[in-house]
């Protein structure tokens, strides 16, 4: 029925043995197996049930996965477990109208008399209607004389009420700031209570340093830590073997080192570090020191996150043609393009990998051209740079990633009709014209691009079974039409973006992403199997066994 796949004798048994199992290897030399073999964290052995007798020992822990499905653990290639949920803020994921936010403000307020700060987060620009965008008056109700900052979904953005306006030093005269770029009106030249640039600036070293000076209590180490063994917790819950944490500054990492020491750390995690505009070399011998000194294999430092362009709900990615409904606004770049492929071609030279952001066409576009900038200079290695997001892809870049070896990091959640199609602020942004340049995940398969898929937490749900149903449907979660449903993908593609795709990216595929015999034991047996289930009923498959290097580490 399966071919066995040994390469090691066994002298002994085996530590752990899974048995009754569809397993589903994500390797093409052995797509299935009903057992498998454990020993000393590494698998040793896949193949048939009649054939698992002799791997078990009187210590052998055994694993019968009564029929249901086993597949390599989840790698989410883009996951920012620093920034979590945070119980500490009001929470206005799901919140449709300005009215909306005001009661849940109101109710917060209720219960937290006495703050010295109101902090929210998860807001939607779509709340407000009419794609204007929020200022202090639209909080200055709810909140009074309270100091106010409100984080919108995706994190790029902040909105202040006119109390932290003058707080944390906003003025007419003072609108490039640590944190952030205060947008002034336009009549007045006066701050409108809205940042942009908080993703850029905000969540940089410099950033959170001048924000937690302030007495921002978001800002602070134990909220970040907070957030951050939360979202661990969830993550091995949800079957994540390995995290990536694609932004974090050298001051991140005493809290990883904090997460590992006290337990938190059951998943792998690849820390990226944040390179800003202004980054020296000095700054860069740094991080090549700290990717030296966390190499291990539960904590890797290494790859550069950088940014090229914004986002589309406020208008701030980066176009090839302006925005519905404008003459000549198409956003801009952070860096002349041809300063950022000098940029790219330098720490390609030094050998960094990097994750650069580009959601707008001509951002990937500029990004693209860096990339091949770099290869030309420097000839062709296998650096494995992505392009994390690739939400407006023109056509006639699909081909490149293939061509320049680049990987393209998405969301597929991101595409959900419900989060960015018609009616949205993303679809309406774009406009129809452009709709099918909308997370082109097949069209980039089907060119051969490298594809890792990833949540963006807490920008979209943790859980890989939405995303993997997303990209499969390319319908809401509660159901109904699809939104550019040419671009959707079977299910075992999809689940190789989550497992093989993303571990390729991350240098991390001799190790895991597949179920073979030398490799890593990270595998999650599930209570439904999404290979055969109903996409509908995808959402919901919970992961009741998580096990990293053979090691159980969660029971649903």
């Amino acid at each position: 029925m399966h071919r066995p796949g040994t390469t090691h004798p066994h002298p002994r048994p085996a530590d752990l043995l899974v048995r009754g199992a569809r397993i589903h290897t994500v390797d093409p030399d052995l797509p299935e197996a009903q057992a498998m073999a454990v020993r000393d964290g590494r698998i040793v052995w896949l193949g048939d049930d009649a054939d698992a007798g002799e791997w078990t020992g009187a210590d052998t822990q055994v694993l019968d996965a009564e029929g249901r499905l086993v597949l390599p653990g989840f790698i989410d290639a883009h996951n920012h477990v620093r920034l979590g949920s945070d119980a500490a803020c009001v929470q206005l994921a799901g919140a449709t109208t300005l009215d909306e936010v005001h009661e849940r403000i109101r109710t917060w307020r209720a219960a937290h008399p006495d703050a010295d700060w109101i902090e929210g987060e998860a807001f939607d620009y779509s709340a407000l209607g009419g794609g204007r965008l929020p200022t202090a008056a639209d909080l200055d109700s709810v909140t009074g004389s309270v100091p106010a900052i409100v984080l919108s979904y995706d994190v790029h953005t902040a909105w202040l009420n006119t109390a932290a306006l003058r707080r944390l030093g906003v003025t007419r005269d003072r609108t490039e700031l640590p944190f952030g770029t205060a947008q002034t009106d336009p009549v007045t030249g006066e701050p409108t209570g809205f940042i942009k640039d908080f993703a850029i600036k905000g969540l940089s070293r410099e950033g959170h340093r001048a924000l937690r000076a302030l007495g921002v209590p978001w800002a602070s180490p134990d909220r970040q830590y907070g957030r951050l063994a939360k979202s661990l917790d969830d993550a091995i819950g949800y079957g994540i073997t390995t995290v990536v944490e694609p932004q974090n500054s050298l001051d991140d990492l005493a809290l990883f080192e904090r997460a590992r020491a006290e337990g938190r750390l059951r998943s792998r995690l690849v820390a990226a570090l944040f390179h800003p505009r202004g980054t020296s070399d000095a700054d860069l011998d740094e991080f090549a020191a700290a990717a030296r000194r966390h190499s291990g294999d539960r904590l890797r430092v290494g790859p550069l996150k950088l940014y090229i362009d914004d986002v589309v709900e406020p208008r701030t990615a980066a176009l090839l043609a302006p925005y519905a409904g404008c003459r000549h606004h198409s956003g801009t770049t952070y860096y002349p393009p041809d300063e950022f492929a000098e940029l790219l071609t330098k720490l390609d030279a030094h050998g960094f990998q990097c994750f650069v952001h580009a959601t707008g066409d001509r951002g990937i576009r500029v990004a693209l051209d860096g990339f091949e900038h770099a290869r030309r200079i420097n000839g062709p290695r296998d650096a494995r740079h992505q392009i994390v997001h690739v939400e407006c892809l023109d056509p006639a870049d699909t081909g490149r990633f293939a061509e320049l070896g680049v990987v393209a990091c998405m969301q597929p959640r991101h595409c959900a009709p419900e989060v960015a199609g018609p009616g949205k602020d993303w679809a309406d942004n774009v406009g129809p014209d452009r709709w099918h340049k909308a997370w082109p995940m097949r069209s980039l398969h089907e060119a051969g691009a490298p594809l890792a898929f990833s949540s963006d937490w807490n920008v979209a749900e943790m859980d890989p079974m939405i995303g993997i149903y997303t990209a499969v449907t390319r319908r809401p979660l509660a159901g109904g039409e699809p939104w550019q449903p040419e671009e959707t993908l079977d299910v075992a593609t999809a689940v190789h973006g989550y497992t093989m795709g993303s571990a390729y990216a991350n240098f991390l595929e001799n190790e895991l992403g597949s179920l073979s015999v030398g490799k890593k034991a990270d595998f999650v047996v599930l209570s439904r199997d999404i290979l055969r289930a109903a996409p509908q009923d995808i959402p919901g498959t919970v992961a009741e066994v998580v096990a990293v290097a053979g090691e159980v580490v969660h029971r649903a």
